[in-house]
């Protein structure tokens, strides 16, 4: 009997999900995400751009040592090696889908630098606006392809494991309607878990959502402790906060302390431009201090309408115009280093279960990621994920046992901003035995009350475990250079 092939479901309407559908093509494909149109993602609000080597006197071999020195070499190197080498590509097939990358009056490339890279290799599409950019040309060709079936507005709880293996979704949707959709297989291409601090740089929707949900069906965790905090969002009231690109600092902007001295003067060979976690680690310290930290553009001859459209606008919307005062900034969670263990086709340790972008940990970023290779590790593991899948079997056995694996319900409003609040405090850009082990033991007495505690259960465990410091996960009761 023929029976109808089974659709890939895949979970997340990111650069990740987008790059995993359309490769996945021509088998069908389930696109799910919590918004109708496909909005919220991490990846829209990506200031930065892609790292590429593609200037003459750059090479891939250049921009894998840089990755692997700002991951303090906890990197998978074969990973770092193959994302690298794949980067110019992956600039050329984004071309393709009709990203329009900034180019000088030539039509070359524009290069920018940022903190971390030895060579300028970022490109960028609309200046500061180049993850928006990305996921509009992206979600575009996916709503065109015949092969993809985009589903927006619901949200997906929970996953159907039959005989051992993942073979399906059940689906909510905002009227607390039910659907169950069968599946040659799922992808999780959810995001991070910034949304999980009180001071984020993310979206609502980056929570860990899909973690949790992984770590739920037994997938194995990998590098939950290692959490990126970017050193520059502008320090404004609320919990998701508007990014100050570090392309400012790479165009010459310079962190100040409240009196108007160079924060990072004589502390990194690199200065402004340091790895990200040496530059989050002094703002914090000069919060803890007691100082408010700047960052002054006000001088630089800048086309802020052309290079830095987002970061104006989200300055003037908040009554500071950096084009003539600085701006106050504060580190805020910006990047999960960490996530579901993965091999270098996105296959998790269940059967059936892959995951893909910052929910999936391949070991590529290492203990700490370096800047633009986000964007660039989304698009070329989503392509590699999708052309796996493409030539999966049609059909799974309808006789093996069947169940449901539920995320659980979630933390009302109260308890999931003291649970946040807790996070920053514990697990922020510096970390401290005791914090750690009392913050976990409130998580413990939360656990049944919602999934986000049992996560931020699981991160505090990992980063107890790891007692020395490495990269952005910094103990200063053993060794974090602070």
């Amino acid at each position: 009997m023929r029976h109808a092939r089974l659709p890939i479901v895949v979970v997340g309407s990111g650069v990740a999900g987008l790059a995993t559908a359309l490769a996945a093509a021509p088998a069908p494909v389930r696109l799910l995400c919590r918004a109708h149109d496909g909005s919220g993602s991490a990846s829209a609000l990506a200031q930065g751009g892609i790292a590429a080597a593609m200037d003459p006197a750059d090479d891939p071999a250049a921009h894998a040592a840089d990755t692997l020195l700002a991951g303090a070499h906890h990197n998978d190197v074969a990973m770092v090696q193959w994302l690298t080498r794949e980067a110019p590509g992956v600039v050329a097939w984004l071309q393709a889908q009709g990203v329009r990358f900034d180019c000088d009056a030539d039509g070359r490339l524009q290069l920018g630098r940022e903190g971390g890279h030895g060579a300028a290799r970022i490109v960028h599409a609309g200046g500061d606006a180049s993850g928006a950019a990305l996921v509009m040309a992206l979600r575009a060709r996916a709503q065109a392809a015949p092969h993809v079936q985009w589903r927006g507005g619901v949200e997906v709880d929970a996953l159907l494991l039959r005989g051992g293996c993942v073979a399906g979704v059940r689906t909510l949707d905002a009227c607390g309607r039910q659907a169950e959709i069968e599946a040659a297989a799922v992808v999780l291409a959810t995001g991070g878990i910034g949304a999980l601090f009180a001071r984020t740089s993310n979206p609502p929707g980056a929570d860990g959502v899909g973690l949790a949900l992984g770590l739920a069906a037994g997938a194995m965790p990998r590098d939950l402790e290692f959490v990126q905090f970017h050193p520059t969002a502008l320090d404004v009231a609320g919990q998701c906060l508007p990014l100050v690109t570090e392309a400012l600092r790479g165009a010459g902007a310079r962190l100040l302390d409240a009196g108007g001295q160079r924060l990072m003067a004589g502390l990194h060979p690199l200065g402004d431009l340091a790895p990200r976690d040496v530059v989050a680690r002094r703002v914090w310290q000069a919060q803890r201090e007691g100082t408010r930290v700047w960052l002054d553009a006000s001088g630089l001859a800048i086309d802020w309408a052309a290079s830095f459209p987002t970061v104006l606008a989200a300055c003037l919307a908040h009554g500071i115009d950096p084009r003539r005062a600085a701006m106050p900034v504060t580190p805020a969670a910006h990047f999960h280093m960490g996530g579901l263990a993965v091999d270098a086709d996105g296959r998790t340790s269940v059967p059936g279960l892959y995951a893909v972008g910052e929910v999936a940990c391949n070991g590529v970023h290492g203990a700490n990621r370096l800047a633009s290779n986000s964007l660039l590790e989304a698009v070329a593991c989503g392509r590699r994920l999708g052309g796996v899948l493409a030539g999966l079997g049609a059909h799974r056995s309808e006789h093996a046992a069947s169940r449901w694996i539920e995320r659980g319900a979630g933390l009302q409003a109260e308890p999931l901003a003291a649970l946040r609040e807790l996070l920053w405090q514990a697990a922020g850009p510096v970390r401290e035995a005791s914090r750690l082990r009392d913050a976990w033991r409130v998580c413990a007495a939360m656990a049944d009350a919602g999934w986000q505690a049992r996560l931020a259960k699981s991160l505090l465990r990992a980063a107890r475990l790891r007692r020395r410091s490495l990269g952005a996960h910094c103990r200063e009761d053993h060794g974090c250079p602070v």
